[in-house]
């Protein structure tokens, strides 16, 4: 159906577009525009470079599919069909305009409201992600296992702090990319990764696929399997773990899950 070699060089080559505006290179950290979308949320001229190159590429590559990323207006109409593009174009805005490494590009290939293909491109780290329905995920070509943690206590969690009631857990290097985030659960770096907010699809639609094809367990805060394409293209909350806690790590979170939603 799609020439996943070609995708991979798209991939590639939009984050080469990203690398050579990118603060950490030493080149051109005069050189980027940022703004705020909204309070909070920033954005830089590198997002829409890099989603305006996207677009493009992937059109040409898959005619057929629709539309939906963060840089781009959207439209149900963009998006009426089985399948879409999932798209953010740099996944850790903020990593990235001050020059650390913890972001990435970010595409899924979703039908019917599941990803179908899923690939992160983290030039800046040197990893590219990628996974495919049923074939299981892959970190630069390599075959990857998530986690396989049996104990909630101690689990390995992306995180800066803990809240007093997480304070069993232990904290691990936190890129500010969740999609990187998801991804070290994939290959067995971390062992949790929850989130209690709202969040977009196109934040995770291609880290979920290459953690569930490792063989972690992801659910929306509340233990529900997540869709994609949906009209509104938010869901509350993430939980992404080994198979083993992550029962244990939904019913730890539930009274802060329903107070928050």
């Amino acid at each position: 159906m799609i020439d996943q070699a070609r995708l991979r060089a798209i991939m590639a080559q939009a984050g080469a577009i990203a690398m050579a505006r990118w603060p950490g290179s030493g080149e051109h950290a005069n050189a980027l525009d940022v703004w705020e979308k909204s309070p909070n949320n920033p954005v830089c001229s590198a997002d829409l470079a890099v989603d305006a190159f996207l677009r493009e590429e992937l059109s040409r590559l898959l005619p057929s599919a629709g539309w939906l990323s963060e840089e781009t207006a959207d439209s149900l109409a963009q998006r009426d069909g089985s399948l879409i593009w999932l798209v953010d174009p740099i996944d850790g805005t903020r990593d990235y305009i001050h020059g650390r490494p913890g972001w990435s590009v970010s595409v899924a290939l979703v039908s019917a409201g599941r990803p179908l293909i899923g690939m992160l491109a983290a030039p800046a780290r040197d990893e590219f992600w990628e996974a495919r329905a049923g074939q299981g995920a892959w970190l630069n070509g390599a075959p990857i296992s998530a986690s396989r943690r049996e104990d909630l206590p101690g689990a390995r969690v992306p995180a800066t702090m803990l809240p007093p009631e997480d304070t069993d857990l232990t904290m691990v290097d936190q890129p500010n990319s969740i999609a990187l985030r998801i991804a070290m659960v994939a290959d067995n770096r971390a062992d949790l990764v929850a989130t209690l907010r709202w969040g977009f699809e196109w934040d995770i639609g291609a880290a979920t696929l290459i953690a569930r094809e490792a063989g972690a367990i992801v659910s929306d805060a509340f233990g529900q399997t997540l869709g994609y394409n949906k009209a509104d293209p938010r869901a509350f909350g993430l939980v992404v773990s080994a198979p083993a806690i992550h029962q244990a790590a939904v019913e730890r979170l539930a009274e802060r899950a329903q107070r928050l939603a």
